[in-house]
């Protein structure tokens, strides 16, 4: 899948996956693609309700090896 940034959030625990995510989103435009990298088990339920509440469109979410991927695209 094809993104325009990204952003390791592996080792970092809750809220910090999601707030870094945020702050990320923010510098991009509307319609842009965030790809992000996670291991926190609580991001399974906080990106997608994070996405929900803020109007970003989750994409993808899938997990490869150890992480979790995200793909939110910016509202």
């Amino acid at each position: 899948m094809n993104y325009d940034a990204e952003l390791d959030a592996t080792g970092l625990l809750c809220p910090l996956p999601v707030l870094k995510a945020r702050k990320r989103l923010k510098a991009l435009e509307k319609g842009q693609v965030l790809k992000m990298l996670a291991d926190d088990p609580a991001a399974i339920v906080d990106v997608p309700h994070f996405c929900a509440e803020q109007g970003h469109e989750l994409l993808k979410q899938a997990i490869e090896g150890d992480a979790q991927v995200y793909f939110l695209q910016k509202a």
